[in-house]
């Protein structure tokens, strides 16, 4: 049986770790970027992730030949810290764009400035934080669930890197949105909860995000 003791830290661990979070990004948090979000509904990526999207049909007939990369950026802006410095940020930002530039480029013409048929993309990071891992499903029983609480208490259970992205499209004559998407990955996990997050923890889910937006176009193009 369970001390006393071992009860309240099993408790105070229990109550600590973070819920199953969603596979999609919750309403709450919605930064703020996107046009309009009473649009969007659950659908499937090209890779099989779940994502929050809308097209119009103006996007979906093919008009636009060429593309038009708005440079990404954080929204809201976001101040660097220990963990999260600002060499991280501005690597963060400076890969997203270098990926969805090659990705994009493989399927359509990219300009240097919105025109006539141009798809104007533009991204922001909404999101890029560091969260302890829930509880594996082992870790569940008695004994397995204390020493779970007293790593979770030192901190050093690992981490989860994540981030969030939000993309509207645009016509580039009219600025009319005539797409949207939010989604969420989860990159490189850190040791504990000193590690410092770098771009490298998350260069996987923003080359998934950019492979994705362009199979995206190919597949809308069919």
């Amino acid at each position: 049986m369970l001390s006393n003791f071992s009860r309240s830290l099993v408790l105070s661990a229990t109550l600590s770790l973070p819920a199953c979070s969603s596979k999609t990004v919750e309403p709450k948090l919605y930064s703020g970027f996107l046009h309009d979000y009473s649009v969007l509904s659950e659908r499937q990526s090209p890779s099989g992730q779940p994502v929050l999207g809308w097209v119009s049909p103006a996007l979906a007939r093919g008009r636009y030949t060429q593309a038009y990369l708005a440079p990404s950026q954080f929204y809201p802006s976001v101040a660097p810290t220990a963990r999260i410095p600002l060499s991280t940020l501005s690597g963060v930002t400076e890969y997203y764009d270098a990926a969805l530039r090659q990705e994009l480029g493989k399927v359509m013409r990219l300009v240097s400035s919105p025109g006539p048929n141009t798809l104007i993309v533009r991204p922001a990071i909404t999101r890029v934080a560091t969260r302890t891992q829930g509880l594996r499903f082992f870790e569940w029983l008695p004994v397995t669930l204390v020493a779970a609480g007293v790593s979770t208490a030192a901190g050093i259970r690992d981490q989860d890197s994540e981030i969030a992205t939000e993309v509207s499209f645009e016509d580039g004559s009219t600025g009319e949105v005539v797409a949207e998407v939010i989604r969420k990955g989860t990159g490189v996990p850190l040791e504990n909860d000193k590690q410092v997050l770098s771009a490298d923890d998350v260069k996987v889910v923003l080359d998934g995000w950019a492979g994705d937006l362009g199979k995206s176009y190919v597949a809308l193009r069919k």
